[in-house]
């Protein structure tokens, strides 16, 4: 019996260890992709600051914020006559945005007046996305309020401002489609208006989801590191090739929400397309 004890004794504080280790870790992925009034700076540092005005995921809109005010208005070159280094990267996304997405989903002049909003969502999002790969930052794409905003935008743009551009009667023809007999449409013309809110809840739930996924299945492997320690160092691998494909998804979620928005901005503008 004391052989046991003794040997119960010498495990349990390394299992103790790991477990406190493993909280730790799951303190830290909750205030990583969830919402707070502090904003802790973790690993070397280990320290928290108390946000008393705002949350930590408005702390992580208002920095990019600046830190997009300072690309476009301070780095970005607008006398340049050839654009070099960073105005050239910059102006790289913006034609693409303005040529791929907005002019090909909306047409030549909507295309170019939409771009201002569609660049806005593409690098708003995507600098979003990039800082919540910075493990001092948090992930504020992974709250589905940020990524409910920025649906309600698109709703707008397609119920308000469809009305502004077609009209009333313009607006409800696009919920008609041609040549469809009148009793189909009394079962299709609700399903086409219940289709734009859907639409604008799938823009959110597929951006939440898909930050929130990726940050658990990097948890869930540095998880396995800590409780098994060098053992499951191969995980340390896949946690790298997972975060490598997470700063792929960062531009790629940033791109689809975009292109969807444009595409169906474009189906209320222009419903006989």
């Amino acid at each position: 019996m004391s052989e046991v004890s003794s040997t119960s004794e010498a495990v349990e504080p390394v299992v103790d260890g790991a477990t406190d280790r493993l909280v730790a870790l799951k303190e830290y992925l909750m205030h990583h992709v969830g919402n707070s009034d502090s904003w802790r700076i973790p690993y070397v540092f280990d320290v928290k600051f108390e946000i008393p005005t705002f949350s930590l995921h408005a702390l992580m809109l208002l920095i990019t914020s600046g830190l997009l005010i300072y690309l476009f208005r301070v780095v970005y070159r607008h006398d340049a006559k050839v654009p070099t280094g960073m105005t050239n990267l910059l102006e790289a996304f913006v034609l693409f945005v303005r040529d791929d997405i907005g002019i090909a989903f909306l047409g030549e002049e909507d295309g170019r007046r939409m771009t201002p909003l569609l660049c806005s969502f593409f690098f708003f999002i995507l600098t979003l996305n990039l800082i919540g790969l910075v493990p001092i930052f948090a992930s504020a794409t992974g709250n589905i309020n940020v990524t409910a905003a920025f649906a309600v935008i698109t709703f707008l743009f397609m119920t308000v401002g469809a009305v502004f551009k077609n009209g009333p009667a313009g607006f409800m023809q696009a919920f008609i489609p041609h040549g469809v007999p009148w009793p189909v449409l009394i079962v299709l013309v609700p399903i086409e208006m219940a289709g734009v809110l859907i639409k604008c809840m799938a823009l959110m739930i597929r951006l939440y989801a898909n930050m929130m996924a990726g940050h658990m299945v990097i948890a869930a492997l540095m998880g396995l590191l800590v409780m098994y320690g060098l053992v499951a160092l191969p995980a340390l691998v896949l946690t790298c090739g997972i975060y490598v494909i997470k700063l792929f998804v960062a531009f790629l979620q940033a791109y689809i929400f975009t292109l969807l928005s444009a595409m169906f901005i474009g189906q209320i503008y222009h419903p006989a397309h």
